[in-house]
């Protein structure tokens, strides 16, 4: 985790610096008539143009925030960052900590631009590819278990262990970084622990990998938890689903941290995202669809089950390891703005519904 007075807060120092700067030779030649009072409004314009946001770089030259601008402030929608990399963009490190004042509650359900929906099923389009949901839904997907006797079906893992929820006082925990904490009583962890418990209620063998992959170093971690899912993979090829669960961090552009969650039954619950990537960035991964259309068969039953629970699926450019079995998918389960409780209740409804898909793929 980067922390406060390193090199990062010193080049963010120093662009500030070059704004002030670059104002100050701005002023000075309209003042003397050499540049016309447009210039720095068309630069501003020139570095976020039709291609696409300006680097990072001079987006803080400019005062544009970067920071987890997953949300459009109080439109409901989420926004369309860049994608940083070819692969997995790291993008949660500076996380803004959660008080009551800055948290706000919503059950995102999916509406407006960006939005895909057809029969129920909401879809959240991130990338360039034109997505037909009724195409997807029947091409469908080809993943089938072995009986449980012959060995695991599922392996839940966390590329982002690290991940917990806010803090209450009933539960405190030592944070290893801001909506982080090696405590796996208290991370993501423990949400994996009880999504294994109900599919093993359910009759699934499941292997759930404790490994932390995003810490000490945050960066890489993606490439750290394919190694460990490709060993698991190769010692027990039985194994056709592995589910990465993470929870996810909204942040709108001035600071509101929102909580995805729903009433159910009197429980305040999570709610839940299935996360489905794609060879948009340029990376092979041909059977993208049938992913989608396998986490379109989960939404709609936790939808059918509990009306609201799943948030709108999304899809991203990069392939977040998924190439790795037909059946593997990113779970999130809640945000940083929500508690442990709320997330384990999200996590158990998620499961119930997960494994009555899963039990119907099962050779008999």
């Amino acid at each position: 985790m980067k922390k406060r007075g390193t090199a990062g807060g010193r080049f963010l120092r120093r662009c500030a610096a070059c704004f002030l700067a670059l104002v100050g030779l701005w002023l000075a030649a309209v003042t003397a008539g050499i540049l016309p009072e447009t210039a720095l409004p068309a630069l501003a314009a020139s570095l976020s143009g039709a291609d696409g946001p300006a680097p990072l770089w001079q987006r803080v030259l400019l005062g544009e925030s970067a920071l987890l601008a997953h949300w459009t402030a109080g439109t409901g929608e989420e926004a369309k960052p860049e994608e940083t990399a070819p692969e997995e963009a790291e993008e949660e490190q500076n996380l803004a900590a959660v008080t009551p004042d800055n948290v706000e509650e919503r059950t995102i359900t999916g509406s407006g631009a960006g939005y895909v929906t057809s029969g129920g099923i909401s879809l959240f389009n991130r990338t360039e590819k034109t997505v037909d949901l009724e195409a997807v839904a029947q091409g469908g997907s080809s993943l089938s278990f072995s009986p449980a006797a012959d060995g695991p079906q599922v392996l839940i893992m966390h590329t982002h262990a690290t991940e917990s929820f806010a803090r209450d006082g009933t539960e405190p925990y030592t944070e290893t970084g801001t909506a982080h904490t090696t405590d796996a009583n208290y991370n993501i962890i423990r949400v994996g622990d009880e999504i294994a418990r109900i599919f093993e209620e359910m009759g699934l063998s499941v292997i759930h990998d404790t490994e932390i992959y995003d810490y000490p170093s945050y960066n890489g971690a993606y490439d750290r938890s394919r190694a460990g899912v490709e060993a698991i993979l190769a010692q027990y090829p039985t194994i056709q689903m592995v589910l990465d669960v993470h929870r996810d961090a909204l942040v709108g552009t001035d600071g509101t941290i929102y909580k995805p969650v729903l009433q159910v039954d009197g429980v305040k619950t999570a709610q839940v995202m299935l996360l489905v990537g794609s060879d948009d960035a340029g990376a092979s991964f041909p059977d993208w669809p049938e992913h989608l259309a396998l986490a379109m068969e989960i939404q709609g039953q936790m939808n059918a089950l509990w009306p609201g629970l799943a948030r709108p699926i999304t899809l991203r450019t990069a392939r977040f390891n998924q190439q790795l079995t037909k059946g593997s998918l990113l779970v999130e389960v809640g945000s940083h703005g929500n508690t442990l409780d709320e997330a384990l209740a999200g996590a158990r409804l998620f499961a119930r519904a997960c494994g009555k898909v899963l039990l119907e793929r099962v050779a008999q």
